[in-house]
C-alpha cells in the first residue's frame, strides 16, 4: 500500500487488516513541508509523539536546521509507523511566531523583555526571602505532563531536598491521578500492568469512559485493522457520546454522568451471579472478593438501569462479553477518572480482571491510561504528588532509601503529610500561605475548574508567579517572571508513554533567540540557589540531559520502575523499551504480575491504602492485617449520586472532554494550520431530543451557563445521550476570536468558566464531567454550522448544510509499505 490521504479528513488513515495472534503489520506515514521531497531531507532525528501518551516513535525531517516534517518509525513497538493527526502536522508549531525569545519581567504592571541574569536573580531573590521569612512551605511548583523524565527528576530533587517543601505537583493531576491511585489501591504501586500489544490477542476490549478513537488514535488503528481482520475481538463501549468506538462496538452503554460505580457493580454482580470467577486465582493472588460479593450481591441490571438509564438488557450483554472473554483487555480514561466516585470506578475495573484472572497473559490486561506524553514519568520521577521511584512517603524505610540516594538527612525530605496536590495547593495560595508558585509548561488559567477563582489567584499581588513555557499564554499573561522554554526537538530527553515504553527525543535543531531547554532552567536555578548534600557537595550533580538519566536510574535502582538496564545508546536502538529494564529483565518487560503480584508486601508498597468514599488513608497497622502476604486487593465500593445534580434552574449535565485535532489548551495545535482549520472554534454538543425540545438547529449560538459561570459556542446536533450536554475544554482566550477576554463582562468560550471546585477523595482528581447546567438560545445560525469536525464522536445526526471536515492538499500524508525512506544522514544528532 503506497498512497497518500488526507489525514484531517481520514484522520486513522488506510487499514491493514490482521488477525488475532499475529503481528500488527507496519504502516509507515510521513509528512513534509510543501516542496520538500525525501531525498531533499539531510539528518533524520529519532524522537517520539509530545502531544498524547501514545509514545508514538518518529523521526524528524531536518534541512538547513529547520524542521521540515516526520515520519514514522516502522521498527518500533508501539506505532510501526503509524501517526496520527497531531504527531503528523503538530511539529509545525515549533517555528510559528509568537514564540518567547527572552525573558519577560513585571514592570509597572507590565511584562518587558529582559536578560536571563535578570530573570532569574529575581526569581532566586524571592526564593530565599521566602524562605529566610515564612519557610519552604510558602514555594510551590505546579508543573506538566510534557517535560522529560530527566526535567522532572532535577524539578523534584531540588524541590524536595532542596527547598524542602512539601508543595510539588503536576497538571497530570488533571488527567492522569485516578489512573496511579487505582493501580496502588489494587495492586500497591503505580505500574501499568498491561502492554499495548494486548491488542493483538485480546478477544474482548472494553472501554470505559476512554474515546481511543480520539486520544491514542494509534492505538485505534490497531483496533480498526483487528476489526478488518480474522477473528475479530467484540468490543463494549461506556461513553455518554457516540464515539467513533460506540460506532464499532458490539455493545455500547451511555450511562448518566456520575453513574460509573452503579454500572461497574452490576456488570460484577453479573460476572459473579454467573458463575465466570477464577476462584483459583482469586484465593492465590488477591484479597477481599467476598465483601466484594456481598457488596454486588443487590446490584442487579435492573437496579442499574434505574440510576443510569441503560437498558438493563444491555448491561446484561456486557456483562455476558466481559465473562465469557478467554483473553479481556480493558481500557480507562477520563470518562472515568473525571467523573464522580472516580477511583472507585477504576478500581471496580480492576476488581473485574482480578476476579475473572485476566492479568498477565497476552490479551489479558488492564491499561489505566494516561492523557499526557509524559504523564507516567511525572509518577515515577515524584513530580506529581508522590515519592520518586514509586516510594511510600509513610515508610520511612523508603524515605531513608531516597536520602541516601540523595545524600540528604532524611528529615530534609518533608514527609510529615501526604505531598500537596495540585488543587490543595491552588487553595493555599488563595489563602495565602503559598507565596510563590512556579508554573512550568501548564496553562491553569484554561485548564483548572472555576476559572474566575483561578484567575483571581494567580492576579494576587502576594502570589509571586514564574511562568516558564513556549508562548505567552493565558497563564503567562499573569505572571511576574516568565521564562523562554525550548521544546520537543529542541532538547533532548527521554519520556515513558501509557505502557511504560521508554524512548529518546533527541535535539534537531535550536530553539528560537534565548529560549532554554527545562534541564538547563532548574539547573540554573539549583546552582543559583546553592543547594547541597549533607556532605558540602552540590544536590543536584549532573550537566545535562545524560547525566540527569544515569542519576535517575541509580535513584530508581531496585524499585518497580527500574531503569538500570536502559542507556542513552540502547534507546537508540530500533524501538523503545519498557520498563522495568535491567540484570533480570535486559530487554524491558512486556506485562507486569505474570507470576501474581509483585510490590503489594506492606515493607514494599507505594501506599496503605485509602478509604474508596472518603479518601481517608489507611494505617500501616490496617494494610498489614489485611494483607500480611502483599497480594492484589479486591476493594468494593457503594454507589453515591453526584454532588451535584440537574434541578429547574440548570436541567443538563454538563461534560467536557477533547477533540482529535487539538491537545489540552491549544498553545501548540492552536498555531498549526491543518488542526486549527479542523476545530478552529468551541462548540455546544446537544441531543436531538434536546434540541427538537427547544427548536434549536445546528450553528445556532447558545449559552451554556452554571453556578459558576458562564461560555458560548454554536450548536452541533449530534446522537449524545439526551439530557447532556458536551463542551471540548480546549479553547481559551489567546486566539479567541473578537478580541473577548476574561473580564466576565460577554461569557468567553472556556469550558472551564463553568466547572466545579470539586475532586475525588481518594486521587484528588478534579471533576470536570458532571456539573449541572442550563443552555439559552442566543441567536439563530441562519445556517451557519458549528465549527466541530464531521470526522469525529461529534459528528453531527443531521448533516444537511455541514460540510465535510477535509485537511485538503496541505494535509496529505504517504502512507507506504515496509521500509521508511532515508536521508542523507540516518540517525540522531
Amino acid at each position: 500500500m503506497d498512497a497518500s490521504v488526507d489525514r484531517i479528513a481520514q484522520p486513522w488513515g488506510g487499514r491493514t487488516p490482521y488477525g488475532r495472534h499475529e503481528v500488527w503489520p507496519a504502516r509507515v506515514d510521513t509528512h513534509l513541508e510543501e516542496g520538500v521531497a525525501p531525498d531533499d531531507v539531510q539528518r533524520w532525528v529519532r524522537a517520539a509523539s509530545i502531544l498524547h501518551s501514545d509514545g508514538d516513535a518518529m523521526d524528524i525531517a531536518v534541512v538547513d536546521g529547520r524542521m521540515v516534517g516526520v515520519r514514522g518509525r516502522a521498527q518500533d513497538r508501539v506505532n510501526h509507523g503509524r501517526l496520527g493527526p497531531k504527531d503528523l502536522f503538530g511539529w509545525q508549531a515549533n517555528a510559528s511566531s509568537g514564540r518567547l525569545t527572552r525573558p519577560l519581567v513585571r514592570r509597572g504592571g507590565r511584562l518587558v523583555e529582559t536578560d536571563w541574569a535578570t530573570a532569574m536573580d529575581r526569581i532566586v531573590s524571592r526564593s530565599r526571602s521566602l524562605l529566610q521569612e515564612k519557610g519552604p512551605g510558602s514555594i510551590g511548583f505546579y508543573t506538566t505532563g510534557q517535560l522529560f523524565l530527566e526535567e522532572y527528576y532535577t524539578l523534584a530533587v531540588l524541590a524536595r531536598a532542596g527547598i524542602g517543601t512539601n508543595h510539588l505537583d503536576g497538571n497530570t493531576r488533571l488527567c492522569t491521578s485516578t489512573a496511579a491511585e487505582a493501580l496502588k489501591e489494587s495492586f500497591g504501586c503505580d505500574g501499568q500492568p498491561g502492554s499495548y500489544d494486548d491488542i493483538d490477542h485480546a478477544d474482548a476490549i472494553a472501554l470505559f469512559g476512554h474515546n481511543l478513537a480520539e486520544t491514542q488514535p494509534v492505538q485505534w488503528m490497531r483496533v480498526l485493522d483487528r476489526l478488518e481482520g480474522a477473528d475479530p475481538p467484540r468490543l463494549v463501549c461506556v461513553d455518554p457520546r457516540p464515539t467513533q468506538v460506540a460506532r464499532r462496538a458490539t455493545v455500547h452503554l451511555a450511562p448518566r454522568g456520575g453513574t460509573n460505580v452503579a454500572l461497574l457493580n452490576a456488570l460484577l454482580h453479573e460476572i459473579i451471579r454467573t458463575g465466570r470467577v477464577d476462584h483459583a486465582y482469586v484465593e492465590a493472588h488477591t484479597v477481599g472478593f467476598e465483601e466484594l460479593e456481598a457488596r454486588v450481591a443487590e446490584c442487579t441490571p435492573a437496579w442499574a438501569a434505574g440510576i443510569c438509564d441503560v437498558p438493563a438488557a444491555r448491561i446484561a450483554e456486557a456483562a455476558e462479553i466481559l465473562g465469557s472473554a478467554d483473553r479481556l483487555l480493558s481500557t480507562v480514561l477520563q470518562g472515568v477518572y473525571q467523573s464522580h466516585q472516580a477511583t472507585a470506578a477504576a478500581v471496580q475495573i480492576n476488581n473485574i480482571h482480578l476476579i475473572r484472572g485476566m492479568l498477565g497473559r497476552p490479551g489479558a490486561g488492564v491499561l489505566q491510561m494516561n492523557g499526557q506524553p509524559t504523564a507516567q514519568n511525572t509518577r515515577e520521577c515524584g513530580a506529581n504528588g508522590d515519592l520518586p521511584g514509586f516510594r511510600n512517603w509513610e515508610n520511612d524505610q523508603h524515605v531513608a532509601d531516597l536520602a541516601k540516594v540523595w545524600n540528604v538527612d532524611p528529615k530534609q525530605i518533608p514527609h510529615y503529610a501526604p505531598p500537596t496536590h495540585a488543587m490543595q495547593m491552588f487553595r493555599y495560595a488563595e489563602q495565602g500561605s503559598i507565596r510563590m508558585l512556579w508554573v512550568s509548561g501548564t496553562n491553569p488559567a484554561v485548564s483548572l475548574p472555576e476559572l474566575s477563582r483561578i484567575r483571581s489567584i494567580l492576579s494576587q499581588e502576594r502570589l509571586f508567579v514564574v511562568v516558564q513555557d513556549l508562548f505567552l499564554t493565558e497563564t503567562a499573561q499573569l505572571a511576574d517572571v516568565v521564562l523562554p522554554a525550548a521544546t520537543w526537538g529542541e532538547k533532548t530527553g527521554t519520556f515513558t508513554n501509557a505502557d511504560r515504553t521508554v524512548h529518546l527525543s533527541d535535539k534537531a535543531v535550536d530553539p528560537p533567540g534565548e529560549a532554554r531547554p527545562d534541564l538547563d532552567i532548574f539547573l540554573d536555578y539549583a546552582r543559583r540557589m546553592d543547594f547541597r548534600d549533607k556532605d558540602g557537595g552540590p544536590l543536584v550533580h549532573w550537566h545535562d540531559p545524560e547525566s540527569a538519566f544515569e542519576a535517575w536510574k541509580r535513584c530508581s535502582a531496585g524499585r518497580p520502575c527500574d531503569y538500570t538496564g536502559l542507556t542513552y545508546g540502547k534507546l537508540r536502538g530500533p524501538s523503545g523499551i519498557q520498563w522495568p529494564c535491567n540484570e533480570d529483565a535486559p530487554d524491558g518487560t512486556e506485562r507486569l504480575y505474570t507470576d501474581g503480584i509483585s510490590w503489594a508486601h506492606p515493607d514494599r508498597c507505594e501506599t496503605y491504602g485509602k478509604d474508596l468514599v472518603t479518601g481517608a488513608s489507611d494505617s500501616v497497622v490496617e494494610y498489614r492485617s489485611l494483607n500480611p502476604d502483599g497480594k492484589a486487593m479486591i476493594k468494593a465500593a457503594a454507589y453515591l449520586p453526584p454532588h451535584e445534580e440537574p434541578g429547574a434552574e440548570y436541567p443538563f449535565q454538563l461534560t467536557t472532554g477533547r477533540t482529535i485535532y487539538h491537545f489540552h489548551t491549544r498553545t501548540k495545535t492552536g498555531r498549526v494550520p491543518q488542526l486549527n482549520a479542523a476545530a478552529p472554534d468551541v462548540w455546544v454538543e446537544v441531543s436531538v431530543a434536546d434540541a427538537d425540545e427547544r427548536d434549536l438547529n445546528e450553528g445556532d449560538l447558545v449559552e451554556v451557563a452554571t453556578p459558576r459561570g458562564a461560555l458560548r459556542g454554536r450548536v452541533r446536533v449530534t446522537d449524545i445521550r439526551p439530557g447532556l450536554l458536551f463542551v471540548p475544554f480546549h479553547y481559551g482566550y489567546w486566539d479567541t476570536p473578537g478580541g473577548k477576554g476574561p473580564d466576565g463582562s460577554t461569557p468567553g468560550r472556556a469550558a472551564n468558566e463553568t466547572t466545579v471546585t470539586d475532586w475525588d477523595p481518594v486521587s484528588k482528581q478534579p471533576l470536570f464531567k458532571t456539573a449541572a447546567a442550563a443552555l439559552t438560545l442566543v441567536e439563530r445560525g441562519g445556517g451557519r454550522a458549528a465549527p466541530a469536525p464531521t470526522t469525529t464522536a461529534s459528528v453531527p445526526s443531521r448533516s444537511g448544510g455541514v460540510t465535510a471536515t477535509a485537511g485538503g492538499p496541505s494535509a496529505s500524508v504517504a502512507q507506504s509499505d515496509g521500509a521508511p525512506w532515508h536521508g542523507r544522514e540516518e540517525g540522531s544528532r
